[in-house]
């Protein structure tokens, strides 16, 4: 398995998975900027995340190839990526659109790290950070701004469901990303990504039904903000950058940080989103936006900056170490511990049979 070397223990792999963190809500960000265009040119919501999701699929086709050794290892854990992380998203924030208004729809999706949080806390039963539990709130706050929530409230049971269950699907992203890299079976966080969205790709097929989509109109071009461009170049970036590079920085950056905080940090995706539209499309972008995109990055700065949980470290690590430990620097140390116990006792073994064979 080919794994970081960098060590979340000293600030630069904290900074590092802060850093993967961002690129990937950025990236997943520029989703819906470069599906609008297409969408306009006539092809159906369903099918262009078909496209999006397919797309990616082909291109990390070599690396599945590279670790194929992983649905051997954990077939479960690759299924199940596949099936929420994926394609259970997509499913039910659409499901969601069609009964309930896209800022209502958005808002609920972007529970997911306040679910995350309590999933962690009262499910895995491990100690949640101050911070992260206080940036989760301040950053549901920012996006009830930035949607607009209050312009399309309405309450349409099924619709809250299936953006519940959007919500749900997001936090098994984070909770099987950061599973991938526990166990005695650890897969590589790329392979994660690549069969996640490979599994997505055939599970949307048998739904969305892509043979039926006009595929013509991507030789044809496409609208955005008044600019003519190749229908190629918006659907080329949406699989590219707003799947493959969201994908593969968004699951490795979770070994760096915590579930909670990575998911916290996701929360900017939105903000990236509304703020695309408004550069790219030229959407509307008003002061509750505008306040609600400061709420989402104070919210994320709160997470991130917070110390590590208490469950990161063993009982009297938190004292020798100054703070919580995280967990592969912890790893490692006791595997340290372990090899030096084992050494000792082989050379006080060497020592008393050095010391028969002497007649001593």
């Amino acid at each position: 398995m080919h794994r970081s070397t960098a060590s979340p223990t000293h600030p630069p792999g904290r900074t590092l998975g802060l850093g993967l963190a961002l690129v990937s809500a950025f990236a997943f960000g520029g989703s819906g900027t470069a599906a609008k265009p297409l969408i306009e040119a006539g092809l159906s919501p369903l099918h262009v995340v078909w496209l999006r999701v397919t797309g990616a699929a082909v291109v990390l086709l070599p690396i599945a190839y590279r670790h194929r050794d992983a649905v051997l290892r954990r077939p479960g854990l690759l299924l199940g990526f596949g099936l929420l992380a994926v394609a259970g998203v997509q499913a039910c924030y659409f499901a969601a659109i069609s009964r309930i208004p896209v800022g209502v729809a958005l808002l609920i999706e972007y529970l997911g790290p306040p679910l995350l949080i309590g999933y962690v806390k009262f499910v895995q039963r491990k100690p949640i950070s101050r911070g992260a539990a206080i940036g989760a709130g301040v950053a549901v706050a920012g996006l009830a701004c930035v949607v607009e929530v209050w312009n399309g409230l309405s309450f349409d049971p099924l619709g809250v469901l299936f953006g519940l269950g959007a919500a749900c699907c997001q936090v098994g992203y984070f909770v099987l990303a950061d599973a991938g890299r526990r166990g005695e079976r650890p897969v590589d966080p790329m392979a994660v990504s690549a069969y996640g969205l490979l599994i997505g790709a055939v599970v949307l097929t048998a739904f969305t039904r892509p043979w039926q989509a006009d595929w013509g109109k991507l030789g044809g071009s496409v609208v955005m903000n008044g600019h003519t461009l190749p229908a190629l170049v918006p659907a080329a970036w949406m699989v590219l950058i707003a799947t493959v590079l969201a994908y593969l920085t968004g699951v490795v950056s979770v070994g760096y940080l915590s579930p909670p905080v990575a998911g916290v940090v996701a929360n900017l995706e939105a903000v990236v989103a509304t703020v695309l539209a408004w550069v790219l499309l030229g959407e509307h972008l008003g002061l509750p936006q505008i306040t609600g995109g400061l709420l989402v990055l104070a919210g994320a700065f709160a997470a991130q900056s917070s110390k590590p949980a208490a469950v990161e470290a063993v009982p009297g690590a938190a004292e020798a170490s100054g703070g919580g430990e995280p967990r592969e620097a912890r790893e490692a140390r006791e595997a340290q511990a372990a090899r030096e116990r084992v050494a000792a006792a082989e050379r006080e073994v060497s020592g008393r049979s050095s010391r028969t064979s002497r007649g001593d």
